[in-house]
């Protein structure tokens, strides 16, 4: 079984996919997906992480709509931000292909979209929780856990959406989306390894 989580930032959807990995005994991979893209394309690892669920820049807009642009600053076809996009989306299969494992993000989703053994999840929480979290984790204030946690959302939405052509966050776009908030963390992910148990057994 695959797992993929999409997560509103502050809503602790990394720990409930690194957790969740753990109870199953199965592999995750959030930061480690970068490094294997990088290494699977020969290409930097820091150029992966500028890139990291970031929206499509005004270079890949040039690259991909040169007739709005003068002919002397038209990009060559495949700009590094595709390439590092093409090499994300690529190595999701790959890591997926090699066993059960948690995919954080990255439109996992919709790479892994022709498969019958993913479920696809989406943890959110209320903005004030949200707040409260990022503040505390990262020692900021409220307004700036806000700040953070507005431009933080507003780039994932942009890169899921462009990239799936789906909807970041829309219920239609998952299997389950869940607020974090209902039930905790711990409580969360032992709802999710229940749901991958009959998930599992039912398509024995």
């Amino acid at each position: 079984m695959v797992i993929t989580v999409g997560r509103q930032y502050g809503s602790g959807g990394r720990e409930i996919g690194t957790m969740l990995a753990e109870k199953l005994g199965i592999a995750y991979y959030d930061d480690m997906l970068l490094k294997e893209a990088a290494k699977e394309s020969g290409l930097c690892e820091d150029l992966f992480r500028s890139f990291d669920e970031r929206p499509k820049s005004f270079l890949y807009s040039v690259a991909m709509d040169p007739y709005s642009f003068s002919m002397n600053h038209v990009m060559p076809k495949g700009s590094i931000e595709q390439q590092v996009y093409l090499a994300t989306y690529d190595t999701i299969k790959k890591l997926a292909d090699k066993g059960p494992c948690v995919l954080i993000g990255r439109c996992a989703d919709y790479a892994l979209k022709d498969r019958d053994d993913v479920i696809n999840l989406f943890i959110t929480a209320p903005l004030e929780n949200r707040i409260e979290r990022v503040a505390r984790r990262n020692g900021i204030t409220r307004d700036e856990a806000k700040e953070r946690i507005k431009r933080t959302d507003k780039s994932r939405a942009s890169y899921y959406n462009y990239y799936s052509s789906k909807d970041w966050g829309d219920a239609k776009s998952y299997d389950l989306c869940i607020d974090s908030s209902l039930l905790g963390i711990e409580g969360t992910v032992e709802l999710l390894e229940k749901l991958v148990t009959l998930k599992g057994i039912e398509q024995r």
